[in-house]
């Protein structure tokens, strides 16, 4: 068993570094000086998500095949609970998702646009006026609620969650990059994945 659990573990962090480069300036540029400045405005998107997705399925037969162990199953009434809040986090997924426009998140319409290259937008509204990044709080919530814990599942999370935190380091450079001052304004004022509890008004 612990051998399979060290293969998957090798598996998922090789995934997050090649997902983690893919996603850099530095891959970026490099892929639109081979492919042309028209072909990767068009194809990168949906390409990245497409191979990020796809990627993900033979760790999921690892986690699915491996020999494994249970560690703990939440019991009721707690259950409910757990799998209460894991629906609020798909549901903060989903939302965010739709605020950033659905179709550009998955690059699809960067397929049909007839100018694809359009200048990216820092959107500070909506769930990001009260967390930088809620897309990495939604999955970190929801993988950390997982009802029925065994050892494989456990390595999986502890993986995905620092690459999540780490992830979220390094996108902020890119968006300090792309955006400068207006994202060092947002980024003093909006806490990183723990939502800031709003004060009350001073009478």
């Amino acid at each position: 068993m612990m051998r399979g659990t060290i293969v998957l573990v090798i598996a998922s962090v090789i995934w997050g570094v090649v997902h983690s480069f893919l996603a850099s300036h530095t891959a970026k540029d490099l892929i639109r000086r081979a492919s042309g400045a028209l072909a990767f405005d068009k194809l990168y998107r949906f390409s990245y998500n497409f191979f990020a997705l796809s990627s993900l399925f033979p760790i999921a037969a690892m986690l699915y095949t491996f020999p494994d162990r249970p560690l703990y199953s939440i019991p009721s009434p707690w259950v409910y609970v757990t799998v209460l809040v894991q629906g609020l986090a798909a549901i903060l997924l989903i939302a965010t998702i739709f605020q950033t426009d659905p179709f550009d998140f998955l690059g699809l319409r960067q397929l049909t646009d007839v100018d694809p290259a359009r200048p990216p937008q820092l959107v500070t509204d909506g769930w990001y006026a009260y967390v930088r990044h809620p897309l990495y709080l939604g999955s970190l919530v929801f993988i950390w609620l997982i009802p029925d814990m065994t050892v494989n599942r456990l390595a999986l999370v502890i993986i995905f969650s620092l690459y999540f935190v780490i992830g979220a380091f390094f996108e902020e450079r890119k968006l300090l990059r792309d955006f400068g001052e207006a994202y060092a304004s947002y980024r003093a004022r909006t806490p990183m994945l723990i939502p800031r509890i709003p004060r009350p008004a001073r009478r």
